[in-house]
């Protein structure tokens, strides 16, 4: 199954937290729980696809060839991260870049 597409809702729906990508007017259970789990599947590929830009963020912040290098605690400080997810993410990051970047999923 293909991730849906994610659309930006209107900005007068946005402000009425009842509604969600039109979810709420769905009177076809069917219908309604192919297009919830449409936008889990695209949610959850938006979210692994930024881990992985986050990831290589924080290994380039972390290279030890740039002037400005970052260390894993001021990389965990800026991302709301712990100083070991920091290390962790800029080993992935660092694995990622060699492999020639994020996925395309």
């Amino acid at each position: 199954m293909k991730p849906a597409q994610l659309l930006f809702e209107p900005a007068a729906t946005v402000e009425d937290e009842e509604h969600f990508f039109n979810l709420e007017s769905m009177d076809d259970p069917r219908q309604l729980l192919a297009r919830s789990t449409e936008l889990a599947l695209a949610f959850r590929a938006a979210a692994d696809r930024a881990s992985e830009y986050q990831a290589i963020a924080a290994a380039q912040l972390a290279d030890p060839k740039r002037f400005d290098r970052l260390t894993p605690a001021m990389i965990g400080e800026r991302a709301g991260w712990t100083e070991d997810y920091a290390r962790k993410m800029v080993e992935f990051g660092q694995s990622l870049l060699r492999d020639g970047g994020p996925s395309q999923s």
